[in-house]
């Protein structure tokens, strides 16, 4: 009898787990909420808006570029400026404009036909200053000890020092800018490439609470040995930005919320709110941020020995076949090298484009930023 009810529980079981579908949770929400995120700063340089729509809850996909809109800043003292779209959901400042310190911008967006034709507008924000970043450098650390013929695991730590003796800036945010030399084993037309990367993580701290406005050892990344960026030579671009409270508010909300990819909103929250609003109804939910933040830079340059980093090109080799050019030359193989000066002659063939080309990740051109080797 034991037997027939475990048996029976077995079949239950198979039968219940067959029959899961995915739940979507009824919410009291709009199908397509604006998203705008963009950043304005007093660097000599473009600033962009990106205008998208929501997606509602169960679709994948994320946010949806919203192209011919309408889009404007103006500031305290009367000037100005139309955005221009140069892709789709991107609308870049004029040349002629640049942030001020102690200006107060706003947000202008009117919207397309295929939207709501609705008219937003963001809260004035005042371009608060920014100090410049004392030292930007690194720490090695241990991943792995060292052990007799073992030569350890290294990682590295890079760090930053910022103060500001006047006091006016209470609120940071800083992200960052990585390039990284790749060059490929083989000799190679396209052997080595300049990567690049940005921060991918919010990073903000306020010394409201100290006597001065000072941050010392502040953490900006961490890298470790699996990643090939510190195989030969690295830089680091750290940007440090001045907020205002509530945009200082705003971030540690979202810093806060564990946002995983395909949660209500992907990347930014419906719960957090926004310094935007709609004219025609202040009920409706914007998401996303205006932001406007003085700026100040500092470059690192890593060239240094660190043990344990893992080569990922270590099997490219597929093959080798004698000195004739192979079908599928180009499209699904790829000549790693010639070996004219064997007998037979022969040459070494790899399924791995990347193996052959570094310009699968990054390009030949060499940055003007980037100092000579040494």
């Amino acid at each position: 009898m034991n037997h027939k009810l475990l048996i029976s529980f077995a079949l239950l079981t198979v039968l219940i787990s067959s029959c899961i579908t995915q739940f979507v949770p009824v919410i009291a929400e709009e199908k397509e909420l604006l998203v705008v995120q963009g950043l304005i700063t007093d660097s000599n340089e473009t600033d962009t808006i990106k205008l998208s729509k929501s997606l509602p809850v169960g679709q994948k996909g994320g946010t949806q570029p919203l192209t011919g809109f309408y889009v404007t800043l103006s500031d305290d003292i009367g000037n100005n400026y139309t955005l221009t779209e140069v892709k789709s959901g991107s609308y870049i400042t004029p040349s002629s404009f640049r942030g001020a310190v102690g200006r107060q911008y706003t947000l202008h967006i009117t919207s397309g036909s295929d939207f709501n034709n609705d008219h937003y507008v963001s809260n004035p924000m005042e371009m608060k200053p920014v100090p410049p970043i004392d030292s930007v450098y690194y720490r090695k650390t241990v991943i792995e000890a060292a052990n007799g013929f073992f030569k350890g695991v290294d990682g590295c730590q890079i760090y930053l020092d910022t103060h500001d003796p006047s006091g006016n800036c209470r609120y940071f945010r800083w992200d960052f800018a990585e390039t990284w030399i790749l060059r490929l084993l083989f000799p190679v037309v396209n052997q080595t490439c300049w990567i690049k990367d940005r921060s991918h993580s919010i990073n903000i701290k306020s010394t409201v609470a100290f006597n001065e406005s000072k941050i010392v050892k502040l953490p900006v990344t961490y890298i470790t040995n699996v990643t090939d960026r510190l195989t030969r030579k690295y830089s680091i671009l750290v940007n440090q930005y001045s907020l205002n409270e509530d945009e200082y508010l705003y971030w540690e909300r979202i810093q806060n919320i564990d946002v995983q990819v395909g949660g209500l909103y992907d990347v930014i929250p419906a719960s957090v709110p926004s310094n935007m609003k709609c004219i025609e109804d202040t009920s409706e939910k914007v998401l996303g941020y205006f932001s406007v933040s003085a700026k100040s830079s500092k470059r690192l340059f890593i060239e240094d020995k660190f043990e344990g980093i893992i080569y990922r090109y270590g099997d490219c080799v597929t093959d080798t076949i004698p000195y004739v050019d192979p079908p599928g030359l180009g499209v699904n193989v790829w000549i790693l090298e010639d070996e004219p000066n064997f007998i037979p002659p022969f040459k070494v063939l790899t399924d791995k484009k990347g193996c052959a080309d570094c310009t699968v990740r990054g390009t030949i051109i060499k940055p003007d930023y980037w100092e000579d080797d040494k």
